[in-house]
C-alpha cells in the first residue's frame, strides 16, 4: 500500500515538474522575443517647398439679390384678371394683375363729363365778364371748380392705375399666392419678384482684416449646389462701422449671374483674395500636428547611418486647399514626414518608403 502512493506522488511529481519546465521555456522565450529592437516604422516624407501663394481670408456668406420684393396692392379689390405665371422671367412696367376697375372707370366718366362742364361753364363766363354781364367773383369761382374738377379726375386715374400690378424691374417671379376673384385688402402679398442677373453675396470679417480690404478687391465664392464650380466676384461695398457685439465688419461683393445659378437666401463660403506672396514655403497640411500649445512637424535627419525623426515646433500661417504655409521653424529643402506620425517618438528611428511608393500613397484618396 505505500510503496503504491509512493508511485503515484512520484507521477504527480514528475507532471507537475515537466509543466513548470515548459511554462519557464515559454516565458523565457517570450521575454527575449520583448528584448530584440523593434523595426523601425515605416513613413512617408515630403520636401519643404516655395511657391507663389495667394493668401485669403475665409468667410460664411449669403447670396442676396440686387433687387427683391413681394409685390402687393396699394388699392383693395377683387382679382379681375391674372397675367403671369409663377416662375415666369418679366419686363419693368409689365402687367402681371388686374383688379375689378368697372366701378372706378363709371365714376371717371362721371367726373370727366363734370370737368367738361366745369370748363364750359368757364369759357361763357369769361366772355360775359368782357361785357360786363357777370362779376369777376363768379369767373373765379367757376375756375376753382374746374381745378377741382380736373383734380378728381386725376385722383381717379391714378386709383384705375393702381389697380393694374406691374414689375417695377426685370425679374424672375416666385410662387403665385393670389387666385382669380380673390379679394385682396390693400398690401397684400401677390407674387414675389427678384433680380437674379446681378447678385450680393454679403459676409463678415474680423475687424483686425480691416486694413486688408478695399472696394473692388476681388472675391471667390463656391456654394452647395455646385461644388466643383466657383463664382467669380468683386467687393462693392465695406461697412463704414464694425458691429459691436461681434466686432465684424460687414462686407458687400458683387457677382455677374447670367444663368442664374446663384439664388437668394443660399449658403456661400466666401473667400476674399489678398495680394500675391512670391515665395513662401509650403508644406502638406496633414505634416502639422496642430494643438494649443503650437504646432509642429517631425523632421527627418540622418545620423550615425541611421534616419531619425526629430519633433520641431513651427509656426503655421495660412491654409490653402491641402498646404499650408509656414511662417517659422523650417527652410527650403527640409524633408518632414506626412504620413505614419501618429505613434512616433522624439528622435526615433524610421525607415522611409520609396518615392514611387510615397507618392502613391500621398495620391491614394482617403
Amino acid at each position: 500500500m505505500f510503496v503504491r502512493l509512493l508511485l503515484v506522488l512520484l507521477a504527480l511529481a514528475a507532471i507537475i515538474g515537466g509543466l513548470a519546465y515548459t511554462k519557464v521555456r515559454q516565458i523565457q522565450t517570450e521575454m527575449a522575443m520583448f528584448s530584440q529592437p523593434m523595426p523601425a516604422p515605416t513613413v512617408s516624407a515630403a520636401v519643404v517647398e516655395t511657391r507663389v501663394w495667394e493668401p485669403t481670408l475665409k468667410a460664411v456668406g449669403t447670396v442676396r439679390a440686387v433687387q427683391g420684393v413681394d409685390l402687393n396692392n396699394e388699392v383693395a379689390g377683387q382679382v379681375k384678371e391674372i397675367l403671369f405665371e409663377s416662375g415666369a422671367s418679366v419686363n419693368q412696367g409689365q402687367i402681371l394683375l388686374r383688379l375689378e376697375d368697372d366701378v372706378d372707370r363709371a365714376d371717371l366718366e362721371g367726373l370727366v363729363a363734370a370737368e367738361r362742364l366745369a370748363q364750359i361753364q368757364l369759357d361763357r363766363n369769361r366772355a360775359l365778364l368782357k361785357g360786363r354781364a357777370v362779376a369777376l367773383g363768379d369767373v373765379d369761382e367757376i375756375a376753382a371748380q374746374l381745378d377741382q374738377a380736373r383734380a378728381q379726375v386725376k385722383a381717379k386715374q391714378a386709383t384705375i392705375e393702381k389697380k393694374a400690378i406691374r414689375a417695377p424691374f426685370a425679374g424672375r417671379l416666385g410662387i403665385r399666392q393670389v387666385n382669380l376673384g380673390q379679394y385682396l385688402p390693400e398690401g397684400s402679398a401677390i407674387v414675389p419678384l427678384q433680380a437674379l442677373e446681378t447678385v450680393y453675396v454679403d459676409y463678415s470679417l474680423p475687424e483686425r482684416h480691416l486694413a486688408q480690404l478695399r472696394v473692388g478687391q476681388p472675391v471667390s465664392v463656391r456654394a452647395a449646389p455646385y461644388p466643383d464650380r466657383t463664382f467669380e466676384g468683386k467687393i462693392q461695398a465695406i461697412s463704414p462701422g464694425i458691429d459691436r457685439g461681434t466686432r465684424n465688419v460687414l462686407i458687400r461683393s458683387r457677382f455677374e449671374n447670367p444663368d442664374l445659378a446663384l439664388r437668394p437666401g443660399m449658403f456661400a463660403r466666401v473667400a476674399t483674395r489678398l495680394p500675391v506672396q512670391e515665395r513662401v514655403l509650403t508644406l502638406p497640411r496633414e505634416a502639422v500636428t496642430f494643438n494649443t500649445y503650437g504646432d509642429s512637424v517631425f523632421l527627418i535627419e540622418e545620423k550615425d547611418g541611421k534616419t531619425l525623426a526629430q519633433r520641431r515646433q513651427i509656426r503655421t500661417g495660412a491654409v490653402r486647399g491641402d498646404e499650408v504655409a509656414v511662417l517659422d521653424g523650417l527652410t527650403e529643402g527640409d524633408r518632414v514626414i506626412v504620413a505614419g506620425q501618429v505613434k512616433l517618438t522624439n528622435g526615433q528611428e524610421v525607415s522611409l518608403l520609396p518615392a514611387s511608393a510615397e507618392a502613391a500613397t500621398r495620391a491614394r484618396p482617403e
